[in-house]
């Protein structure tokens, strides 16, 4: 059976036996209740590894001299190209990232690696995409360096503090920004902290009050003022989201088969998020939309446009889906000021 130690310096080790061969495997961890809990916990499981047959060294200790003796070949860190890690890490086979040299704490982009990895499969590519953003653009630089135990209270709240006042040369991040980053941070730190028995650091740490955002949708004749201003090529895309309230990515997803003319119905199934297809953000946001005469005409008229070899109700030049933020760019926020210059002459007379 094997066993955690203590050596003459007071850090604790692991002894254990592998394919006859004894091996212990140091650390710099000290000789404390919660280290040697944790390092206990990590040889259990070592052990029924062992038994069963699927214990793979260099997962446990990437830098023993054993690696390569049990394993074949020098056992690297698994690091998905989608997240950054240190350098020194290359691919591999594994999915699971290994101890960290200096004790069975894992770094910090390790574990977000791995929280990852667990985490994606439950995630719309949306999300996916954006826990990558924050984790590659503000977690694993700042965080690089540590250990999942050494990020504490003061850390974080440290970080808070920068990405509000210094991030940006001074500028700092909105209070919803913010909030977003520490929420992945909170779930990172949370599941660690339960699986390496130390703190949560996150105890007592509230999320920053967020300013209530002002409403100041058009009315009713400035919609009007909206359509007459907006290229041809698009006044049916903006009649159908005035009209019906549905989101972007909705009206760029919308498929044939989803809009019911004997019915009178436009159903959302499906999204299109950043070229990929998706279900609707929640349950609750599939769901049957009236059409009202307006929107039927505009419909009928786009579908008698487009390319009828395209599934796609709205449509680019090739048959193929709009693209959001070039039509946020060039046609949405251009004609909004139209509209609004607009708006003031009509004021004035």
């Amino acid at each position: 059976m094997g066993s955690v130690r203590v050596n003459p310096k007071g850090k604790l080790f692991f002894d254990f036996y592998f394919r006859k061969v004894r091996c212990r495997e140091y650390t710099l961890l000290d000789d404390n209740k919660r280290n040697r809990q944790q390092m206990e916990r990590m040889m259990q499981k070592i052990e029924m590894e062992i038994a069963t047959g699927t214990f793979v060294y260099g997962r446990y200790f990437p830098s023993s001299n054993r690696v390569a003796l049990f394993d074949g070949a020098v056992f690297e860190i698994e690091t998905a190209t989608r997240i950054d890690a240190p350098r020194s890490q290359a691919r591999t086979g594994m999915q699971e990232p290994a101890v960290a040299t200096s004790g069975i704490v894992p770094l910090f982009p390790d574990f977000a690696n791995q929280w990852y990895a667990e985490k994606e499969v439950a995630w719309k590519h949306s999300q996916q995409q954006k826990v990558i953003d924050i984790l590659n653009k503000h977690l694993i630089p700042r965080f690089r360096t540590k250990l999942m135990s050494e990020i504490d209270k003061t850390a974080v709240l440290a970080f808070r503090t920068y990405l509000a006042r210094d991030y940006r040369d001074g500028k700092g991040l909105s209070a919803a920004r913010i909030n977003q980053i520490l929420n992945i941070l909170r779930q990172i730190l949370v599941e660690a902290s339960d699986r390496f028995g130390h703190p949560s650091p996150f105890l007592g740490i509230k999320p920053l009050r967020v300013p209530r955002t002002q409403v100041d949708p058009l009315s009713f004749d400035e919609v009007k003022v909206f359509l007459d201003a907006v290229p041809e090529r698009y006044r049916n895309f903006y009649t159908v989201a005035f009209f019906t309230g549905m989101r972007t990515s909705e009206l760029i997803g919308l498929k044939r088969r989803y809009v019911d003319f004997s019915r009178a119905e436009i159903l959302i199934r499906e999204t299109l998020v950043h070229g990929r297809e998706e279900t609707p953000k929640t349950d609750g946001s599939e769901r049957a939309i009236r059409m009202s005469g307006v929107v039927g005409y505009a419909l009928r008229d786009e579908l008698s446009r487009g390319r009828a070899d395209s599934e796609l109700v709205f449509q680019n030049a090739g048959g193929g889906s709009l693209n959001y933020h070039n039509l946020a760019r060039r046609v949405w926020y251009p004609t909004l000021e139209v509209t609004t210059q607009r708006k003031k002459t009509i004021k004035k007379a």
